[in-house]
């Protein structure tokens, strides 16, 4: 391989289609900020407001919105070069961020039907990354 030749980004074989990791990742990316933006929102819908629109139009919820509206835009972007069956897998992930913020930002309590839920959620998404490398 001669030096002056572009790194190459290791690719996933899955049947016909190709994974670049570098649209797997920005996927992910975009999930985590989705995540993100549902932890704003809910943040949001703990404080009270003086009225109904307010609740709606400041700035945490707006900028929730916002942070929605990119990830759908890098979401399209890193469809381009990974399957469709991939995505929900990749997107699966949220479960464990959402976990991961609720237990965190909010202090909420971990019921042993939620751990099992996640660990299924874990379990599944390992089982076909598994089954993609064979």
């Amino acid at each position: 391989m001669s030096p002056c030749l572009p790194l190459q980004i290791p690719k996933l074989l899955r049947g016909s289609n190709t994974v670049d990791f570098r649209y797997a990742s920005l996927l992910l990316l975009g999930v985590f900020i989705s995540a993100i933006s549902q932890a704003m929102l809910k943040k949001a819908a703990l404080k009270t407001y003086g009225s109904r629109i307010g609740e709606y139009l400041n700035p945490l919820v707006i900028s929730a919105y916002a942070l929605f509206v990119c990830t759908t835009f890098l979401s399209i972007f890193a469809y381009k070069g990974i399957p469709l069956s991939m995505g929900p897998l990749l997107e699966a992930t949220s479960y464990i961020y959402v976990t991961l913020f609720g237990i965190t930002i909010f202090h909420e309590k971990m019921t042993r039907r939620k751990w099992v839920s996640l660990l299924l959620i874990l379990l599944g998404i390992g089982l076909y990354s598994f089954g993609a490398a064979v």
